[in-house]
């Protein structure tokens, strides 16, 4: 079956149609791989009563951006999407996605997107893998759209600290102990310091005495290992490895304390002018080399008396806000995050543990000049962002890594009155179909 590529869409699928049926419509192909005007010949794996998905048998005409993947791995591995484009053609994809989704679900018409590039290769600073036992030890990634674990040697969008630490492990092998599922690597901005964090389903009996081994031979390979903790893996029902690019599967987002730690308590991050302290278990962006544009895009240079920082985290912006406004309230649910984020922040910010829901309905008589949200993937919802509006702050900024729950959220702003000053694309996660972006609201 011969198609040509329209598109591609939010996921990383081209979007192609095939021939008309007996009813006149011409259904949906989403095919994996591809780039926009490529014609192939495509076989299909799925069908759907709207829709097939196919995959490339033979490429009849390749696109002139399209170029070698720089991994080993991909097309096996789940976690890129995008290595088969040139980095300049895979942020004009991301501008385009960014654009139509938000467009079509908001209803509205954006102004000009601002792009912020990343270096594509080794940029991610928190990298988590998988661990198998049965029919022999390896560490990998799960294969795509399955559960069966692909062995990887190398991630080369993982920091270079990274990749040493992965090969360090490979080399203790099956002496880890068995109850060890996942493993989690987590550098500072320098790569000078690197945490471990190993995940357990069930706790062993003795911890220390299970683990203090592997964390000294880790220390004697990866002299830059400050942390080694143990961490009782959530109950989810979808693995954390099943995407290493996935911003939203970050393990650092709920977990609870450590069973165990050796080492130091916590590593030191420095962004944007500032160090924060970063705690096993809590989140940070995972781009090693745009947290401090980032932090100028999302704050604005912005001041006044009163800003909030919705889903703080540790404080990314808190503490960049606190330097150019008097006061600051930061509100972060997740214990870990909220420890850390009551200990960087200054004496002009108020750290709140709570979700940002029950914050907003404590109906105080906030006014805040500026407010800023940036909401897991799954986004603000309806009962928030109907919040945030009848807060009526001259100018709310939404960061989001997902576009759709995004557009969302902005329609019932946009009904209160807001309109839409500034949007960027801030490419945190090259190499992927991920999208970061950051819209600016104004009355």
């Amino acid at each position: 079956m011969e198609l040509t590529i329209e598109k591609l869409i939010y996921g990383g699928d081209g979007l192609a149609r095939l021939p008309a049926g007996d009813d006149g419509r011409r259904k949906a192909a989403f095919v994996q791989y591809t780039l926009p005007g490529e014609t192939v010949e495509a076989g299909i794996v799925e069908e759907k009563p709207g829709f097939v998905r196919a995959k490339v048998e033979r490429m009849l005409a390749p696109s002139p951006d399209r170029i070698a993947p720089g991994c080993p791995y991909f097309g096996s591995c789940g976690g890129c999407h995008y290595q088969h484009a040139k980095y300049e053609h895979q942020l004009e994809l991301k501008k385009s996605i960014l654009r139509e989704t938000v467009e079509r679900i908001a209803k509205t018409e954006l102004p000009a997107i601002s792009v912020h590039a990343s270096p594509p290769w080794h940029y991610r600073n928190r990298t988590r893998f998988h661990i198998q036992r049965t029919p022999e030890f390896a560490i990998g990634y799960y294969r795509l759209g399955s559960h069966q674990l692909l062995p990887v040697r190398e991630c080369p969008i993982s920091a270079e600290i990274i990749n040493r630490s992965l090969a360090a492990l490979w080399n203790i092998g099956d002496d880890l102990p068995r109850e060890l599922s996942e493993v989690e690597f987590f550098c500072s901005n320098n790569q000078q310091q690197l945490m471990i964090e190993l995940w357990v389903s069930s706790p062993p009996s003795e911890v220390q005495k299970n683990f203090r081994p592997v964390s000294d031979r880790l220390r004697t390979a990866v002299p830059e290992l400050i942390i080694t903790a143990i961490l009782r893996k959530p109950a989810r029902g979808k693995s954390f490895a099943e995407s290493v690019a996935a911003p939203e599967l970050d393990a650092a987002s709920n977990a609870d304390a450590p069973l165990a730690a050796f080492g130091q308590q916590a590593l030191a991050y420095r962004a944007a002018g500032f160090e924060y302290r970063v705690s096993p278990g809590s989140f940070f962006q995972t781009n090693l080399f745009l947290a401090d544009e980032l932090t100028r895009i999302v704050t604005g240079e912005r001041a006044g008396k009163l800003a909030l920082d919705l889903y703080a985290g540790v404080g990314l912006f808190s503490l960049a806000l606190a330097s150019s406004f008097e006061h600051v309230i930061a509100v972060e649910t997740a214990p870990t995050s909220f420890a850390d984020l009551r200990h960087n922040a200054p004496h002009n910010v108020r750290a709140i543990s709570a979700t940002t829901e029950e914050f907003l309905a404590t109906k105080q008589n906030w006014s805040p000049d500026l407010v800023l949200t940036d909401p897991p993937r799954a986004g603000l919802g309806s009962t928030v962002a109907s919040a945030l509006a009848r807060l009526n702050a001259p100018e709310i900024g939404y960061l989001s890594c997902d576009p759709s729950t995004q557009a969302r959220d902005i329609v019932p702003l946009l009904k209160a009155g807001y309109r839409i000053s500034e949007v960027h694309l801030i490419d945190l996660f090259p190499q992927t179909y991920h999208i970061e972006s950051f819209i600016r609201l104004a009355r």
